[in-house]
């Protein structure tokens, strides 16, 4: 068993790092939207050029946990709800109660949402209309930033200073993979561009850094 675990592991590579920048000094949620890709910095959503690394846009609102884009909107959990934007007017078109103990990360999933729940270890399914919780599948790490793209499903962990990037079974929880972030370096929000790269925030750091997914 201890040699299976072993193979599970293996160092992330960190291929970039974007900010930190100036007077944006947390980084939570991440996104990407096909172009740019967007972090929750506490008080407003930011875009930034991946390629360039240049802030393009900023939309004021409470954004203090997780983000996810569904194609259309971005949701960022904000306290005890889960707020839909209008990225283009910046409006909150629409709001959902967070799952019980609120969320750290969020992904879109086709009509769903996956909340991760920090201190309770979980990452739980909800109905994006509804909130109501469909599945609740649990962690052994504190929770962070979560993603789901093309049937993946991927969450940030943090305990004891340490952090990793881990995909996991949807259906059972089940670690199928996991990236060891070098010391010192904590996972908040997490997004898979869909196309070899995790986005992952860095927290207190106010930093985004692009980690290579591996190839399978």
């Amino acid at each position: 068993m201890a040699t299976k675990e072993k193979r599970k592991s293996r160092p992330a590579e960190i291929v970039r790092e974007y900010g930190p920048y100036p007077g944006m000094e947390r980084v939570h949620g991440v996104t990407f939207d096909g172009e740019h890709v967007w972090f929750a910095r506490g008080e407003s959503l930011v875009a930034l050029d991946p390629e360039s690394g240049a802030v393009v846009r900023e939309v004021p609102v409470a954004a203090d946990a997780g983000t996810t884009f569904d194609g259309r909107y971005l949701w960022q959990l904000a306290d005890s709800r889960i707020q839909k934007i209008d990225p283009r007017s910046g409006e909150v078109v629409a709001t959902l109660p967070a799952p019980e103990g609120g969320g750290s990360g969020l992904a879109w999933d086709e009509g769903t949402l996956w909340v991760g729940g920090y201190r309770a270890r979980k990452i739980r399914q909800v109905d994006a209309k509804t909130g109501a919780v469909l599945r609740t599948i649990d962690s052994d790490r504190f929770v962070t930033g979560v993603s789901f793209v093309a049937g993946e499903l991927w969450h940030g962990t943090l305990e004891d200073e340490k952090s990793e990037v881990r995909r996991v079974d949807p259906q059972t929880g089940n670690v199928l993979e996991r990236l060891d972030m070098p010391a010192g370096v904590a996972v908040t929000g997490l997004e898979s561009d869909g196309a070899g790269v995790l986005y992952c925030g860095g927290g207190s750091s106010g930093k985004v850094r692009a980690v290579r997914k591996p190839k399978r």
